[in-house]
């Protein structure tokens, strides 16, 4: 009998893995679905769960689920996707750092059709508040139950996650694209969960991808059950963090700027604003022993997220990077998309 062997198929498809550039929220997600799903996978990247890098996003994010507003009815399902598997983890895996709590949203402008009121067909608990259930001059607000993470516990229990479903880490910082494929060969799907790295690398050169500085204050406090939104020109939020019994207050957004040190005037603007909008929790003048303060880099991207699959020569290389602020609410079900991708591309990787 001849040997009817294609020439590129001497690894088993099921033993090359799926390399994944990128170790943040998007890629270890990714990675846990494949994971589950049958798949071999590897990241590579330069940052892994557990640093503390200003670069490394995913560890400083303040990873709560917000329905996002002016985004496409497919976008909402990926947040749709992504709240189910996070309530899923606070229900069933409470190790994994995800915890239900109460939210309040408060809106100062009529809401335009597109708002975050979509929210409603998710959310438990979902209602609009009465006036006077609102502070004053807002024009509406609602409340709800939703999904927050926190990423001191969730990336390192989600590196857990991945080893002992028998991933691989590699830590490695790479320049290309093609230096991936130099150094896994007979691999054939590679998923770009670079981040802001896409803006660097030689081969993908994403320009509109753009750093932008995020820098929030951690109150420590025993009352950290309630997540506020303020949505309007005092864009503020205070993000309940129960496992370390403080909460997150912010937002702030720098673009292009990277410094590391922390702006003691956005600090104090961010305490004032938080104060301002749930006195209860956030006192005008914190003591300065409760109080500490996050700095980080989003990966964000002009015109939103890349998502998509394209043929580089025998390769498919899936792209998923540019979340900005909106890593966390969109992860699982970006990972459950690229899990689709993946398989649509292994189909036609063996019928060839």
């Amino acid at each position: 009998m001849g040997d009817c062997t294609h020439p590129s198929s001497s690894v088993p498809f099921p033993q090359r893995p799926i390399v994944i550039l990128g170790a943040g929220i998007i890629g270890c997600a990714t990675a846990r679905q494949l994971l589950l799903d049958g798949f071999s996978v590897t990241l590579v990247a330069e940052f892994l769960p557990g640093d503390q890098n200003i670069f490394y996003a995913s560890a400083w994010a303040g990873a709560a689920w917000h329905a996002a507003s002016g985004i496409s009815a497919d976008h909402r399902y990926i947040q749709a996707v992504t709240h189910r598997h996070l309530l899923k983890m606070a229900r069933d895996e409470p190790d994994s750092g995800v915890c239900v709590v109460d939210g309040r949203e408060y809106v100062e402008q009529p809401p335009p059709e597109n708002s975050s009121a979509w929210g409603k067909t998710v959310l438990n608990k979902f209602h609009d508040l009465n006036p006077g259930e609102y502070p004053p001059n807002f024009n509406c607000g609602w409340a709800y139950e939703t999904v927050v993470t926190d990423p001191s516990r969730h990336m390192p229990w989600l590196r857990g996650k991945i080893i002992s479903l028998g991933g691989q880490f590699v830590r490695k910082r790479v320049e290309s694209l093609e230096e991936l494929y130099v150094l896994f060969p007979e691999s054939r799907i590679f998923i770009n969960a670079s981040g802001i790295g896409s803006k660097y690398l030689r081969d993908v050169r994403d320009d509109r991808c753009f750093p932008e500085r995020g820098q929030n204050v951690f109150f420590r406090t025993s009352n950290c059950r309630n997540l506020y939104f303020r949505n309007g020109k005092e864009y503020t939020y205070i993000i309940p963090r129960p496992l370390s019994q403080g909460v997150i207050l912010g937002g702030v957004k720098q673009r292009d700027t990277l410094s590391p040190e922390v702006d003691m005037e956005i600090a104090k603007d961010e305490i004032a604003r938080a104060h301002r909008l749930a006195p209860e929790i956030v006192p005008a003048d914190p003591p300065e022993e409760s109080l500490s303060y996050i700095i980080g880099i989003r990966p964000s991207r002009e015109g939103g997220f890349r998502l998509d699959s394209e043929k580089i020569g025998d390769r498919t290389v899936l792209s998923a990077y540019g979340f900005g602020g909106g890593g966390y609410a969109f992860s699982y079900g970006i990972a459950d998309a690229l899990v689709r991708m993946v398989e649509k591309a292994e189909r036609d990787h063996i019928i060839w």
